[in-house]
């Protein structure tokens, strides 16, 4: 067995050990309800698709993953058990993508629990399937690339609490960023500067994904931003560790 999947196995254990993960599940669900049915106006909206369900989901992510994030190197650290997961024979980039692997498949096991909207969908009308396998995808894309965040973050600190504040301060950026009223806010900037930071945004890239358009560029935005923030988060933690 692969020290990162030992790594995984033994994380993704971890979540189902206590409560948290069952209490994190059943609140991502109620507010993916809430948002696709009382503000996504889904029966309103009279189509067969789920469009008001991705929607929110750069929003849902933004305050859920945080929270998920925040204890990955944090509660590490302020435990000392980082020191004997460095003792075992595993490099430092084994270590990250085990934790992040274990954390992005806990995500997925979420988005999962959405399914029956599709099937729901699919009773309620003649939904295009390959617009909601690409809304999925993108939305598992993005969940990844939060995390990677998250974690990178929460290996600065401690302190839970701060990784929250903090990843949700940087992820909130990484969002707005692409909204047409920041980008109105930016105009006295070159052209060419606020497409460069509009191409940064999430929603830039999730939108056009959920929407059935998978671009390679997209794709490759997420997985280039996710291992980057990956590598981030070896770098810091080699240099920490012994802190």
């Amino acid at each position: 067995m692969s020290p990162t999947r030992a790594i995984f196995q033994r994380e993704l254990k971890a979540y189902f050990a206590t409560p948290v993960a069952y209490v994190f599940i059943v609140i991502f669900l109620l507010l993916t309800g809430v948002f696709t049915f009382q503000l996504g106006s889904f029966f309103e909206r009279g189509q067969a698709d789920l469009e008001s369900f991705f929607g929110f989901h750069p929003w849902l992510y933004l305050f859920l993953v945080p929270a998920l994030s925040m204890r990955l190197w944090a509660e590490e650290r302020n435990s000392g058990t980082i020191e004997l997961l460095m003792t075992l024979p595993v490099t430092m980039m084994q270590a990250v993508m085990g934790k992040f692997l274990a954390a992005w498949a806990f995500t997925a096991i979420a988005l999962a629990g959405t399914l029956p909207l599709w099937l729901t969908v699919g009773y309620l009308g003649d939904p295009d399937n390959g617009v909601i396998v690409a809304g999925y995808l993108g939305s598992l894309l993005m969940a990844g690339a939060y995390l990677a965040v998250g974690a990178c973050i929460s290996a600065f600190t401690r302190n839970q609490v701060i990784a929250l504040v903090v990843s949700f301060m940087v992820l909130l950026m990484f969002t707005l960023i692409g909204w047409p009223t920041v980008l109105d806010f930016l105009d006295w900037l070159p052209a060419i500067v606020v497409e460069a930071l509009s191409s940064l945004s999430f929603l830039t890239h999730f939108e056009a994904i959920s929407r059935g358009v998978v671009d390679l560029r997209d794709v490759l935005y997420f997985v280039l931003f996710t291992l980057l923030w990956l590598f981030a988060n070896a770098v810091v933690i080699e240099r920490r560790k012994a802190n």
